[in-house]
């Protein structure tokens, strides 16, 4: 086989590595890999909370400069060595080879918390069978003479999900005991990641057919629904109308640089992988620009679905003020029923407010305003990402063929997984969701970047992809790689730094003396809490400079005995001689 310049004997071609079928088969896996709920939780969930359209304008200068240079670096890297995250790292510097070990660190503790999301979507999917719907009604009282008050002060939705499936405990501190309808959802999901990498790239690829793209087939289903209810017009005019306040908000360029990571699934070393059964002469880029769109765009169809049912909600939220605001009045002032219509109410108010100020004070009139209900949450953020194939994609690298290894490494993930469908696992959920990940992710990426372009050369990779591509990469990717993204992932490494310094870690923890579940009061993590925080934030990131230490020991120790070649005798041998 030929060789352009740049390429040297260390790396080795692996002929007998394995391909994927056909290029759909990677696209698909690639895609299947970054789009996830990553897209569908997060990034709709940053968009509310930024003002809608505002969060989209970093976004889309994140991913110019950061996501996609990132991304093509990894399949590019990946697919010109041959090899999975740990030994294309081992290959350009044995200092470097913590990096894959931190990115399969990372890739395990998301896997476990995002699968554990996944065991609650299977625990909704099993009860929507019922009918009428669990979360439909609230269950009557012990004396079956009215319904439990909890569930009416709450709401049948949250009552459901923090007392009946969660029975969430008041906080942390209290453990609680397993939920056992939570923890044979467990053994159900990780049973189904077993059958899926069962067999390597040969069942993950089969797999990824259905995977890929029946997410899409139900955003469709729910984005076609959501089209035709009250108040989607409303939902989709909060999303595409920017508030470009929020844009002064250092925060919402954080939040969009590291929306990155897990919108494209960066830094977790599967893309490596996956680029690595590729045939040597694969348009690279090509593949980057175009699963980074598809990705992007993915997020944005998402959100269109997302915030057109939450134009539905909050509409109805609105009308419901609006009609406990009426019955109000109507019982306060003797007016006949229904007479006052919801288009009515705001000068029937003003009338009222005029000519009986001091009644009408004493009435428990709720403010009523659709935009305060389109800012109200509808669900928590969640970090990353794309269900739990963060994990799943270190089980086709090579040697892994055989069903005993992945079944070993699910069922380590499942026991540790266990922690989770305690009556506090919601809550330590929420402390995997923020500190596994994202500065990990951040480190990894700047060290893939600075081993690509300054280790292994700028000039032997634009060689490498000209070789692979048959084109030399353009000057805006050289510009990017080389300044742009190493600035810009060390400004936001300092920016976390400086964030998690100012801000303890904090989270709302249930009061049973509340009204409603979602209205939790607000609690710094206890001590030990917060040390596990720090180490979740750092620890896969100590795989770095251990193993750099280990090396750099390893070859002192070498030099020296080539230095000493006496000091290796035994005496015996020493004297014979």
């Amino acid at each position: 086989m030929a060789q352009a310049s740049g390429m040297d004997p260390l790396v080795d071609m692996e002929d007998e590595r394995p391909k994927w079928d056909n290029k759909l088969q990677y696209l698909l896996s690639c895609i299947g890999f970054a789009v996830g709920l990553g897209n569908i939780w997060r990034f709709p969930y940053l968009c509310q909370t930024y003002g809608g359209g505002a969060f989209l304008i970093p976004y889309f200068i994140a991913l110019v400069f950061e996501g996609i240079p990132l991304f093509y670096i990894e399949l590019a890297i990946g697919q010109r060595l041959r090899r999975g995250s740990i030994g294309v790292w081992r290959t350009i510097s044995p200092y470097l080879g913590g990096l894959g070990l931190g990115c399969f660190s990372v890739s395990f503790l998301i896997s476990l918390y995002y699968n554990t999301v996944l065991l609650w979507v299977l625990w909704f999917f099993l009860n929507s069978f019922q009918y009428p719907l669990p979360w439909s009604t609230c269950p009557l009282d012990l004396n079956r003479t009215g319904f439990v008050q909890e569930c009416q002060s709450s709401g049948t939705v949250s009552y459901f999900w923090y007392r009946q499936t969660l029975n969430i405990t008041p906080d942390i501190n209290n453990t609680g005991t397993i939920q056992w309808k939570l923890f044979l959802c467990l053994v159900a999901c990780w049973a189904t990641v077993y059958l899926c990498i069962i067999r390597g790239i040969e069942s993950t690829g089969k797999a990824i057919y259905f995977t890929a793209l029946f997410p899409y087939v139900v955003l469709t289903i729910f984005l076609v629904r959501g089209l035709t209810l009250p108040g989607a017009t409303e939902g989709l005019t909060y999303l595409f109308t920017p508030n470009m306040k929020f844009l002064q908000n250092p925060r919402v360029w954080l939040d969009a640089a590291t929306q990155i990571f897990f919108s494209l699934s960066l830094a977790f070393g599967g893309h490596i992988a996956f680029a690595s059964y590729n045939p040597p002469r694969n348009n690279c880029e090509k593949d980057a620009v175009t699963i980074a769109l598809v990705n992007s765009m993915t997020s944005v169809y998402a959100s269109i679905t997302i915030f057109s049912i939450m134009g539905f909600k909050a509409t109805n939220d609105y009308w419901r003020c609006l009609d406990r605001n009426i019955l109000s009045l109507t019982n306060e002032f003797d007016f006949p029923e229904l007479s006052i219509s919801r288009d009515e109410y705001p000068e029937v108010l003003m009338y009222l407010n005029a000519t009986q100020a001091d009644r009408l004070a004493q009435l428990p009139l709720k403010t009523c305003h659709l935009e305060d209900f389109l800012d109200k949450p509808i669900w928590k953020q969640s970090s990353g990402a794309h269900v739990a194939r963060e994990g799943w994609a270190r089980l086709t690298s090579r040697g892994w063929e055989t069903p005993m290894a992945p079944g070993m490494v699910c069922l380590v993930c499942f026991l540790s997984a266990i922690c989770f469908t305690l009556q506090s696992g919601s809550y330590w959920l929420e402390i995997f969701d923020s500190f596994a990940a994202s500065l990990n992710l951040i480190i990894f990426a700047f060290l893939e970047v600075v081993g690509v372009i300054y280790v292994y050369g700028m000039k032997r990779f634009c060689d490498d992809i000209e070789w692979m591509t048959g084109r030399r990469p353009s000057l805006y990717w050289q510009v990017t790689w080389k300044v742009v993204s190493p600035m810009l992932l060390f400004s936001i490494f300092l920016s976390y730094i400086i964030l998690l310094s100012q801000t303890p870690p904090s989270y709302k923890a249930w009061n049973p003396q509340y009204e409603h579940f979602p209205s939790r009061e607000e609690k710094l993590y206890p001590g030990w809490v917060q040390v596990t925080c720090i180490l979740l934030s750092f620890l896969p990131s100590l795989w770095v400079p251990s193993v750099a230490l280990a090396h750099l020991l390893y070859q002192h120790r070498q030099r020296w005995k080539d230095t000493h070649p006496e000091s290796g005798l035994k005496p015996q041998e020493s004297r014979s001689c």
